[in-house]
């Protein structure tokens, strides 16, 4: 899967901490290489204040089309 900074992707799990749930859309903003392949991603409400950042795997996301 290619997933690259400024994308627009999608959560396939909740992280209830974050308080972010599956199906919530994210944009990523870093892309880490090392150790292993991560993503950081900005979630934002309507008003475009900040939710959650988070930093997921490949299996933890999708790209939105």
């Amino acid at each position: 899967m290619n997933v690259y900074e400024l994308d627009v992707v999608t959560l396939t799990q909740d992280f209830p901490v974050d308080g972010v749930k599956a199906g919530a859309i994210g944009t990523v903003v870093h892309v880490f290489h090392k150790p292993s392949t991560a993503y950081e991603v900005e979630f934002v409400n309507d008003d475009g204040s900040t939710i959650a950042m988070i930093t997921v795997t490949a299996n933890q996301l999708r790209p939105l089309a």
